[in-house]
């Protein structure tokens, strides 16, 4: 692991984190601005080494996957006669167009019934360390069929009805045949989240933090770039480093400071451990200002308390007013471009007489 210097802003007069007793106080505009121009000269280019820009693309292990899958998935990802009441798709609850997420604290399913978590952004999620916030998957694929399957989400009974449904539309039988050329019998729940996946590793947003470390010192402002500082000397890259800004471990909710609520024991519910117990996959970061409400249960609506509850909980640092705002504003610069052509929805096939019908039961 790389250790980084930190350089001091400007000796005494930066209020960080760990400085509690004058923690919310703000600081005179003249002194703000004179801190903002030394922290913009003191980036240490050895900051930068714990990060990365985005992948064109993030491909599997074992290669890039043929345009017919790719094509075949962004199909599927639309298809909601693949939940049970022909009401719902992958779409409804990470909406490409709305970065990846519908907005809500937790997802109505299968008849409104809602979930006990938060709907991550799908987007860049496929360079992810695990899927899900307790890591039940392991990748996207996998985690393409968790909701298609779930009885509080789209509710479909077994891989049977998913199976007869895909084999009744011709078009689907025509597409998985060109996507799995190599299988006898290609329509399967499994080369369904293969061929979703497949779409899901294209969903790549760089921003204007990718073109920063591509050397455009313009792509940044002033107090983006004092936020980077900000956020570096907090001590978030303790969590939040790498191309995705995140999104790479397990960690404890409530690592010094409890957190408020513990219904969720997080990947304990997977593995039984004691360990476990309130550990999650820690987010990416990007287009963190986009996909609020906030952490597994959606509890917190506004990026600046998340900020602020971050700081207090993983690290034990009450934050400036002045710094919360800086460190959002960094936040800002990972807000990518929706790719507007990759997720253009298709035209679904026509269901045929032998296609179930929708269940509402």
């Amino acid at each position: 692991m790389k250790s980084f210097r930190v350089i001091p802003l400007v000796a005494g007069a930066v209020a960080l984190a760990s400085c509690k007793g004058e923690a919310k106080q703000e600081k005179p505009q003249a002194e703000e601005q004179a801190i903002v121009q030394k922290a913009v000269a003191a980036i240490d280019p050895a900051f930068l080494h714990a990060f990365g820009k985005l992948p064109a693309r993030i491909d599997h292990a074992s290669g890039p996957d043929a345009e017919e899958r790719i094509s075949l998935g962004r199909t599927l990802y639309y298809e909601t006669r693949l939940s049970k009441n022909h009401d719902l798709s992958c779409n409804s609850c990470h909406d490409l167009a709305a970065f990846g997420v519908d907005g809500k604290a937790t997802s109505p399913g299968h008849k409104g019934q809602l979930g006990a978590r938060n709907s991550p952004t799908v987007y860049n999620a496929a360079g992810r360390h695990a899927q899900f916030w307790d890591g039940r998957a392991v990748d996207v694929e996998e985690q393409a069929t968790g909701p298609i399957m779930n009885p509080v989400e789209m509710a479909m009974p077994d891989e049977k009805r998913v199976v007869e449904t895909l084999r009744s539309i011709p078009a689907y039988v025509e597409a998985f045949a060109k996507a799995f050329p190599e299988e006898k019998e290609p329509i399967t729940l499994a080369n369904v989240g293969k061929a979703i996946g497949a779409f899901e590793r294209g969903l790549v947003t760089p921003s204007r933090w990718d073109a920063y470390l591509g050397g455009d010192e313009k792509a940044l402002t002033d107090e983006e770039k004092v936020g980077f500082t900000r956020f570096m000397e907090t001590g978030c890259t303790a969590c939040h480093a790498g191309a995705y800004v995140g999104g790479a471990m397990f960690q404890k909710l409530g690592l010094v400071k409890a957190w408020p609520t513990n219904k969720d024991l997080g990947r304990f519910e997977v593995t039984k451990n004691e360990a476990d117990k309130m550990m999650f996959s820690v987010p990416s970061l990007r287009n963190i200002a986009k996909t609020g409400p906030y952490f597994h249960d959606g509890s917190v609506e506004s990026l600046d308390e998340a900020v602020r509850m971050m700081a207090a909980h993983q690290l034990g640092k009450e934050l400036a007013d002045d710094d919360v705002k800086s460190i959002v504003a960094w936040l800002g610069s990972l807000t990518g471009e929706v790719p507007a052509a990759y997720i253009a929805k298709p035209e679904l096939p026509a269901s045929t007489d032998k296609t179930p019908k929708a269940d509402p039961t």
